[in-house]
C-alpha cells in the first residue's frame, strides 16, 4: 500500500459510519404537509384524495398506489423521488474549521511532507492538505500513487513534474494546477532548487 493511499484511507476512516434509516414514508408525507401549514383537509384537497386516505397513509395504516403517490406529489409541487428523500436539514450544517499557517497536522513519509488542514472536522467529503515535496525522482517510489476519488493539484511554489499513468508529463510553476482522476496512477517530483510546495484536495466519497 502507498503511502499516500495510507493517508487518504486515515482520512476516510475518521468517525462513526453513519447508516441512513429506513424512511417512514407517512412521516414525511405529514411533514411536509404540516411544512406548508396545511389541514388534513387541505392536503387532501390539493392532492384530490379522500381525508381518509390521506389520514391512513400518514399513519401508515395503508400502503398508497403509485397513482396516489403521484397524486400526492403534485399537490405538494414536489417530485415523486422527493417523497422518499429526507430532508436536507437532518444533515449538519453550518461546520467551519479554521487552520493557522503552519498549525496542520503533519504526517512526513519519504517521498512528501503533508500537512492536514480542516482536521477537526469528522465526516469531510474532501481532504486538503499542502504537501512539500521531497521526492526528485520517480525512482523514489514504489510504483504508482492510486486511490478512489479525484484530485485537485495546486502549486503554490517551486516547480513540479507531474508524471501520470496515461499522460506525458507535465512540468507545472507556481499558479499551475491539475484535476485528475486518482485510480490513475500519479506521482510529483520537484525539479527546482528548493523543494516545491502544493495545495492537494482529495475526494473522499
Amino acid at each position: 500500500m502507498s503511502q499516500n493511499a495510507s493517508l487518504i484511507e486515515i482520512a476516510r476512516a475518521s468517525g462513526d459510519p453513519e447508516t441512513a434509516p429506513p424512511l417512514d414514508l407517512g412521516a414525511r408525507v405529514r411533514e411536509l404537509r404540516k411544512a406548508r401549514g396545511w389541514t388534513l383537509e387541505q392536503a387532501a384537497r390539493q392532492a384530490g384524495l379522500a381525508r381518509s386516505t390521506l389520514s391512513k397513509i400518514e399513519n401508515s395504516q395503508m400502503s398508497p398506489t403509485y397513482e396516489a403517490l403521484k397524486k400526492l406529489a403534485t399537490g405538494l409541487e414536489i417530485s415523486v423521488p422527493q417523497l422518499f428523500t429526507p430532508p436536507a436539514a437532518e444533515k449538519i450544517n453550518g461546520r467551519m474549521a479554521v487552520t493557522k499557517s503552519g498549525e496542520g497536522a503533519a504526517k512526513a513519509t519519504t517521498t512528501y511532507e503533508h500537512e492536514l488542514l480542516g482536521e477537526t472536522l469528522r465526516k469531510k467529503q474532501m481532504l486538503p492538505y499542502r504537501a512539500r515535496i521531497r521526492a526528485r525522482t520517480m525512482e523514489e517510489f514504489d510504483g504508482w500513487v492510486r486511490h478512489d476519488g479525484e484530485e485537485f493539484l495546486y502549486v503554490l511554489t517551486g516547480v513540479i513534474m507531474l508524471y501520470t499513468e496515461f499522460y506525458e508529463p507535465v512540468e507545472m510553476r507556481r499558479g499551475d494546477s491539475a484535476y485528475y482522476d486518482a485510480t490513475m496512477g500519479h506521482n510529483v517530483v520537484s525539479t527546482s532548487a528548493e523543494d516545491a510546495t502544493i495545495l492537494w484536495v482529495t475526494s473522499l466519497v
